[in-house]
């Protein structure tokens, strides 16, 4: 019988031959049935994928026996079965494009130069120790992701970007906004730790002095503490199941645009020449409630 599972890792390393990595990855992932993304740069992979979990298991086995990925931190969640429509395997200039390829260095031990790695303990503790900046502390949790992301789940008090896509944290750094950061205890969180490893360097080259990232991102923070610790909500993912909660008592912080109700489901804009998704829940998709998003909502009210 199959069991649908998902798993999700990256690492930073020197790749002399990405062309060589990638048609390799798409053979070994394709022969076993896999579907998701692969992304392989001259600075390493960046893998998210779905199947049954034999197969899954064959791939994290053959995956790890090339040396340079052989320290892989392959994190696994269950998922719903053909959770992605198709595999693609691709080099790109960036792991994660924030547009800056030439600010990241990497060598055998990862990337050079980025915030320090915090596992989940170590997060309560300096937080504990010196306290959230909201709280009159100088410890402050800063969103790598996407804003829509932050809208169903985020650390406590955390500054969120006003980002649509990865590109877009460069003006936001740049653009004096958060300034008043700079000599504060910033911790930075992501997915799966991935867009981090980045972030904190854009950010250190920037003039923030005290960057962290949490180790294996919100997906191992969620694993060792649910939402017993400072995550609250849900987790956006990139597969069928599109979030994902860390206890049974989890409440996403985002609401419903129907009805206000807290949700962490997202539906796709009813205006076709739309691409934006927008909050609505269970009961209110069940009674036929199709408002169309915010935005198309303010451009309709000025025609």
């Amino acid at each position: 019988m199959a069991v649908p599972k998902i798993v999700l890792f990256y690492v930073f390393t020197p790749l002399p031959d990405p062309e060589a990595v990638r048609l390799w990855q798409h053979s070994l992932a394709s022969s076993l049935n896999l579907t998701g993304r692969v992304i392989v740069s001259e600075h390493g992979i960046n893998a998210t994928l779905g199947g049954d979990i034999f197969d899954l298991k064959q791939y994290c086995k053959a995956t790890r026996g090339y040396a340079p990925f052989r320290g892989a931190d392959i994190k696994w969640s269950d998922g719903l079965g053909d959770d992605f429509p198709r595999l693609s395997v691709k080099v790109r200039p960036e792991l994660v494009t924030f547009g800056h390829p030439d600010e990241v260095m990497v060598d055998e031990s990862g990337v050079v130069g980025g915030g320090e790695h915090l596992k989940p303990a170590a997060v309560d503790q300096l937080v504990a120790g010196r306290g959230l900046a909201s709280d009159g502390g100088d410890v402050v949790f800063f969103d790598g992701r996407n804003a829509m992301e932050a809208e169903i789940g985020r650390f406590k008090d955390a500054v969120v970007p006003s980002t649509d896509t990865t590109r877009d944290f460069i003006e936001e750094l740049e653009s004096g906004k958060y300034d008043d950061l700079k000599d504060k205890a910033v911790v930075t969180y992501c997915t799966g730790g991935v867009r981090c490893e980045v972030l904190s360097v854009l950010m250190k080259n920037r003039g923030f002095n005290e960057v962290y990232q949490i180790d294996g991102g919100i997906v191992r923070y969620g694993e060792a503490r649910g939402n017993d610790g400072l995550w609250d909500g849900s987790l956006y993912v990139f597969d069928k199941r599109m979030h994902q909660e860390f206890s049974p008592n989890a409440v996403s912080l985002g609401n419903c645009v129907g009805c206000g109700r807290p949700t962490p489901i997202y539906v796709n804009c009813d205006n076709l020449s739309c691409r934006h998704m927008y909050l609505r829940c269970e009961d209110c998709t069940a009674a036929g409630i199709q408002p169309s998003c915010g935005d198309c909502a303010t451009a309709d009210a000025l025609m």
